[in-house]
């Protein structure tokens, strides 16, 4: 699977340590930045994971954005259509933001998540399917909102 990358400044230790996982995991990293701890703006690099996800939807692509909080990121991912981020505080919200609502970007606060429950996180998101059923109807209202 490929799975794409991105943070801002306050994200970027995490994303890095994240790579490496998702690496020994046997997937393809597509990183999109920031490659330092020099300030920068998580709108660019949520917006870019969310496009890239977008753009490689076909083939399952999915996406990690992390900022101080995961929110300003998150925010900015879900402004792409289709994108549905999640910001997650650990396994069991990674694992539901996949099974119930078909989320295909995960998002961390580096400042308010451990780096083991991140990877942690990580590893149940990129495992996990959808369960579609009932909530096939609800994310493609999802899908639908404008």
């Amino acid at each position: 699977m490929k799975v794409v990358v991105g943070s801002d400044h306050a994200g970027f230790l995490l994303k890095e340590r994240l790579k490496t996982l998702i690496g020994s995991l046997g997937h393809e990293v597509i990183d999109l930045g920031t490659h330092s701890t020099e300030s920068t703006d998580y709108p660019d690099y949520g917006a870019a994971v969310g496009r890239k996800v977008m753009e490689l939807a076909g083939e399952g692509a999915k996406g990690v954005c992390v900022c101080g909080t995961g929110i300003g990121i998150g925010i900015a991912a879900n402004k792409i259509s289709g994108v549905r981020a999640a910001v997650v505080s650990g396994a069991s919200a990674a694992r539901l933001a996949r099974a119930h609502n078909d989320a295909n970007i995960i998002c961390f606060g580096e400042r308010l998540i451990g780096p083991v429950v991140a990877d942690d996180a990580l590893k149940i998101f990129l495992e996990t399917p959808f369960d579609g059923g009932r909530h096939a109807r609800r994310v493609e209202k999802l899908n639908e909102l404008k």
